[in-house]
């Protein structure tokens, strides 16, 4: 320790200062001013470094005052130009195209869109997979542009609301159940074909059905039985010429010239057959025909 002496003294009295033996000098001298020079410099070189990264890491992710890289950030919300690849699930309200280009959804596996209510559970499921698209919710429905439902599932019912439905298979339209149209219409110059290759083909309509060909015949087979019903009116054969080739033919039942005419007998069951036509009636009530099984 350096040990101060204090003198007092008088004014106009003067007194030699006794000399110090020992001097200290004040600062940082040696090796330890080296070191603090070089600390100094080696935080001068971080800083640099650390602002070089940082001008760097703008340029390459072009941060900009409006967004970074292609997403923007502008009133409606966000814009991403160009293809983007999002490692965890996006949530968003809502999700549109450019104008003048389309919306892609790609992903290796499938591509899942889940639709939330307010407690967090899901309410609407669409997946598009490699092999399958499957939709799950109450309802779904198919809208055209200017609002028009085209078409419509629920557990109900499906409705289409097209003017028209085509089906251009080979194979036509397989139906498990009934079906209910006012029309069915094959394409111009196809055949229409109504099929059931297994059970009976029914055909019910409260004020009528009216079956047309405007260019070709119409047939109807039929395995077993084949009926025309009328609830309340007549049955109507309206035609130049009803042919009915494979009745059976009676005997003759009375006298006269035939001149190659017929008469169609009805049997008490409803069986018709062929009676060689006379003067008068050649239908007999127990003919040999009605009595065959």
């Amino acid at each position: 320790m350096v040990r101060e002496q204090y003198l007092t003294t008088t004014p106009g009295t003067s007194l030699e200062r006794p000399k110090n033996e020992y001097i200290y000098k004040i600062g940082i001298y040696g090796w330890r001013k080296r070191c603090l020079y070089l600390f100094v410099l080696l935080l001068l070189i971080i800083l640099v470094v650390n602002f070089s990264l940082t001008i760097w890491i703008l340029k390459v992710m072009w941060f900009s005052p409006t967004g970074m890289g292609h997403l923007r950030v502008t009133k409606e919300g966000l814009r991403l130009e160009g293809e983007s690849e999002f490692l965890f699930p996006l949530y968003a309200k809502e999700i549109h195209s450019r104008v003048d280009s389309s919306l892609l959804l790609q992903s290796t596996h499938n591509v899942t869109v889940n639709a939330r209510n307010s407690n967090g559970e899901v309410t609407g499921r669409l997946n598009v997979g490699p092999k399958m698209v499957e939709f799950h919710s109450q309802q779904f429905q198919i809208n055209s542009k200017d609002g028009k439902p085209l078409f419509t599932v629920d557990e109900n019912e499906v409705v289409i609301g097209t003017d028209k439905l085509r089906v251009t298979g080979p194979e036509g339209a397989l139906f498990e159940h009934s079906v209910e149209t006012p029309l069915v219409k094959a394409e111009a110059f196809k055949q229409l074909r109504l099929e059931s290759p297994t059970r009976s083909l029914s055909m019910d309509a409260p004020r009528g059905i009216n079956i047309k060909a405007q260019a070709g015949n119409i047939e109807a087979l039929s395995q077993m039985d084949i009926k025309l019903h009328s609830s309340d009116g007549v049955l109507l054969l309206d035609a130049e010429t009803v042919r009915l080739p494979k009745l059976p033919e009676g005997a003759r039942g009375g006298s006269g010239i035939s001149q190659g005419l017929y008469e169609i007998c009805v049997c008490p069951d409803g069986k018709l057959y062929l009676s060689v036509a006379g003067v008068g009636s050649t239908c007999q009530e127990y003919s040999r025909v009605c009595q065959t099984c």
